[in-house]
């Protein structure tokens, strides 16, 4: 090898190492964002293999996976004066890689204040009841909010979920109580709906036993038949109530007859 050919050589490896290390593998979920000599390409790369060529491309990996995010709780002040505590976890992900990169520093810590913002505001607009049985219009709404404030910069936000909801014990002990109070009510009308349909049958028995007489006999002998199964020493002997009331009637009569001369 002549002393010619020795920088040849030596260019030739600068030139292959070179080569070799702009090649970037870039994942199925991954996208770069190419900015040549400070201006972003109009599409971004991958994924796949790219060429890299520095120090005039620099690039940017941007992920269009989902991402969850978690929102810290937040105090809130409900509608109705209850203090409260409140997280909530936020699914987005990148629908557009160049605005991701450009328009926005971090597009997830943006996001999360954006999240924040939104869970006190739209939570504040409403009481603790409607917060606790309409949690998915509410996320619904908070959604909604988030993801037209993220689009501008390529972020689509596709669900929020209200996690916890943290009462004060004060508030806690009063709910209990109104969900004891609530059972207690409706105990009490089917106890009473329970007492008016049997006084109802009853009338129904005591108009259907009116019309034969006879039939009312035959009510005693089979009760006095029931007591006799128990093997009990007890004996009932029906009295009929008009006999009842004719003795009371006859009782001044006779005592009268009785204190004469």
């Amino acid at each position: 090898m002549t002393d010619s050919a020795m920088p040849v050589l030596i260019v030739v490896a600068i030139v292959v190492l070179y080569l070799l290390n702009s090649i970037k593998i870039l994942r199925e979920y991954e996208r770069g964002v190419i900015f040549r000599l400070g201006r972003a390409l109009p599409a971004p790369k991958g994924p796949g293999i790219i060429l890299v060529f520095r120090p005039i491309d620099q690039m940017v990996r941007i992920s269009l996976r989902q991402e969850v995010l978690e929102v810290p709780p937040q105090d809130v002040i409900t509608r109705d004066n209850v203090t409260i505590k409140v997280n909530a976890v936020v699914t987005l992900y990148v629908i557009n890689p160049n605005d991701a990169a450009i328009k926005v520093a971090n597009y997830v810590y943006q996001t999360s204040q954006f999240a924040q913002t939104t869970l006190r505001s739209v939570l504040g607009e409403v009481e603790l009841d409607e917060l606790l049985s309409h949690r998915d219009k509410l996320n619904l709404r908070i959604q909604t909010i988030i993801d037209q404030r993220t689009e501008p910069f390529g972020v689509k936000v596709i669900s929020v979920e209200v996690k916890q909801v943290d009462l004060p014990e004060q508030m806690l002990r009063a709910m209990a109580k109104q969900a004891e109070a609530e059972r207690e009510k409706r105990s009490k009308i089917i106890h009473a709906e329970g007492e008016f349909n049997a006084a109802q049958k009853l009338v129904d028995a005591a108009a259907l036993l009116a019309t034969e007489p006879i039939t009312i006999q035959l009510r005693y002998l089979q009760t006095l038949t029931e007591i006799g199964v128990e093997k009990n020493t007890t004996i009932i002997f029906p009295l009929p109530i008009e006999l009842m009331q004719l003795i009371n009637r006859l009782a001044p009569t006779a005592k009268a007859a009785l204190e004469k001369p």
